[in-house]
C-alpha cells in the first residue's frame, strides 16, 4: 500500500510540475567526441550521477583510467559513418556532440592541435569543419528524425546537446558581423559556417530538444595555452564589448549540459549568462 501511494504521488508530481527532470538516472546517454576536453568531463558527470554512458571516439579509450570514466562505456566509432551514428542514436535516450577540433586539415594550422586540443587529437586528411561538425551532427539527427527511431521513442523529443560557439552568435550583436567579415580569418569563417549550419538544422527539428550550448574560450587551470589570453576576454566583456563573450570555466559547460539533458524545460541556445545558471542548480 505504501508502495502504490509513494508511485501516485511520484507520477503527480512529473505530470503537474514540468521543472521535473526528464531523465532518470537509469537512462542511457551516449557522449560523441567523450574522450576530448569537454566530453570527458560530460561523461565524468554523468556517471557520478548513475547514468549509463557510451562514449564514442575515434580512440575509443579512457583518457583517465582509474577514474569515475572507468564506468564509461569506451566505445570506437567513426561520428562521419551514418550506420555507427544510428547504431549509438538508438539505443540511448539522450545524446551528446562534443565532437569538434578548432583546426581542421584545411586551416593550414592543424599542428596547433598538439597545444590546444585537450585529447591533443590530429585532423586525418578529410578532418574538415563541414565533415568534422556539420555531417557527425547531421548523422545524428538523421538517426534521430527516423521513423523507427521516433516510435521506439514514443513521439517523445530526445535530449540533445550541441557544443557550438559563442562566435556563432555574432550576426546577433553589435559589430559582430563586421568583424566576423572583416577581421577573422578564414578558417574561423569556415567554423562558423558549420556551427551555424547544425544550430539552424537542430531548431528545426522536432524529434529533439535541442541544448546548444555557445561557449567562448573554454579553460581549466591545467590548461596552460589558453590561461593567458583567459582575463582578455574577460575583461573585454566586463567593459561591454558587445562580440566578446565572458570565457566559461570546462566544469561549468559540462555541468550546464548534463542540467540541460536533465531539465524538460531547459532548449534552444545557451550563452555564458545561461550556462552559469545552469550550471548552478
Amino acid at each position: 500500500m505504501m508502495i502504490n501511494r509513494l508511485c501516485f504521488v511520484l507520477s503527480l508530481l512529473v505530470a503537474t510540475n514540468p521543472a521535473v527532470l526528464a531523465l532518470a538516472p537509469s537512462s542511457r546517454v551516449v557522449v560523441f567526441g567523450g574522450t576530448g576536453y569537454v566530453g570527458s568531463q560530460v561523461c565524468e558527470r554523468l556517471v557520478n550521477k548513475g547514468y549509463t554512458v557510451t562514449a564514442v571516439s575515434r580512440r575509443g579509450t579512457n583518457p583517465r583510467p582509474g577514474t569515475a570514466l572507468d564506468e564509461v562505456t569506451w566505445a570506437k566509432g567513426d561520428a562521419t559513418d551514418s550506420k555507427t551514428i544510428s547504431k549509438f542514436v538508438s539505443s540511448n535516450d539522450a545524446v551528446v556532440h562534443a565532437v569538434g577540433l578548432l583546426f581542421d586539415v584545411d586551416s593550414g594550422l592543424q599542428g596547433l592541435n598538439n597545444i590546444v586540443s585537450g585529447s591533443k587529437s590530429q585532423p586525418g586528411d578529410s578532418s574538415t569543419y563541414d565533415n568534422i561538425t556539420r555531417k557527425t551532427m547531421f548523422n545524428i539527427l538523421d538517426a534521430a528524425e527516423s521513423p523507427v527511431n521516433r516510435m521506439k521513442k514514443g513521439g517523445k523529443k530526445m535530449p540533445l546537446a550541441f557544443v557550438s560557439c559563442a562566435e556563432a552568435g555574432w550576426p546577433d550583436v553589435q559589430f559582430g558581423e563586421f568583424v566576423e567579415e572583416k577581421l577573422a580569418p578564414a578558417w574561423l569563417q569556415k567554423y562558423l559556417i558549420a556551427k551555424r549550419a547544425v544550430e539552424d538544422r537542430l531548431s528545426k527539428s522536432t524529434a529533439v530538444r535541442p541544448v546548444i550550448v555557445r561557449p567562448s574560450l573554454i579553460w581549466s587551470w591545467d590548461k596552460l595555452d589558453v590561461l593567458p589570453i583567459i582575463p582578455v576576454f574577460n575583461i573585454a566583456n566586463a567593459l561591454g564589448v558587445p562580440f566578446v563573450d565572458k570565457t566559461v570555466r570546462v566544469e561549468t559547460l559540462a555541468d550546464a549540459i548534463v542540467t540541460g539533458l536533465e531539465d524538460d524545460t531547459v532548449e534552444g541556445v545557451a550563452r555564458y549568462m545561461k550556462m552559469e545558471e545552469l550550471a548552478a542548480r
